[in-house]
């Protein structure tokens, strides 16, 4: 094996992982919210969470399970449906934290939060999303067949690797933005900020785009 065969697609699956991760989504905006209120005992499942269930999409993809997806358009539109009613209850709920902000000193102790329930709600944001099954399994995957068939894994593993790194970075490196979260109207913003983009994403759903 050469660089060209290792490292070269490794590096092309890190970026385009990347570049698809990193946009703004339920998912980002849940582990986002833990992080900066602290939830310390929580933050690491959550994270593993998205990140393993990125690895199992990924390697679905390069397996050809994508064609499968697609040949199965019942099953995109059965977790449409379940999956936008979801992200517009998180919505409304989100949106009535913004009218009611609440003010977390750097000094507090971290809120507590259900594990089980914090877990659960990162699967059914992760899998209840078609447009997971769309971009991760049927696009990443169709890039990654189209290298050679051992260079396939090398790009999958850069692009499994990219999910971990921005999960991590994101749940874990939050908690530095704690400081700015003292007054309840940064509070306000955050809060209305996932409202208006888990509403986005479950209309969006919802109607079919």
């Amino acid at each position: 094996m050469t660089l060209t065969t290792t490292l070269l697609p490794a590096l092309l699956g890190l970026g385009t992982g990347l570049a698809l991760i990193i946009a703004i989504g339920a998912q980002n905006a849940y582990v986002l919210r833990l992080g900066i209120e602290g939830r310390n005992r929580v933050i690491l499942p959550v994270v593993l969470v998205c990140a393993l269930s990125d690895a199992v999409l990924i390697a679905a993809g390069v397996l050809g399970i994508g064609a499968i997806i697609q040949s199965v358009p019942v099953a995109l539109v059965v977790i449409r449906v379940i999956g936008s009613g979801f992200l517009i209850v998180c919505g409304i709920f989100a949106a009535v934290r913004a009218f009611r902000p609440k003010v977390l000193e750097p000094t507090d102790a971290p809120p507590q939060v259900a594990l089980r329930a914090a877990v659960v709600t990162m699967i059914a944001l992760t899998w209840l999303n078609p447009h997971v099954y769309l971009d991760t399994v049927i696009f990443l995957g169709s890039v990654a067949n189209q290298q050679g068939v051992n260079e396939r894994w090398w790009w999958a593993a850069g692009a499994v690797t990219g999910s971990f790194v921005w999960f991590f970075a994101l749940g874990f490196g939050a908690r530095l933005l704690r400081p700015f979260f003292a007054r309840p109207g940064t509070w306000r913003i955050l809060d209305a900020f996932i409202a208006v983009v888990m509403l986005f994403l479950g209309i969006r759903m919802a109607v079919g785009f």
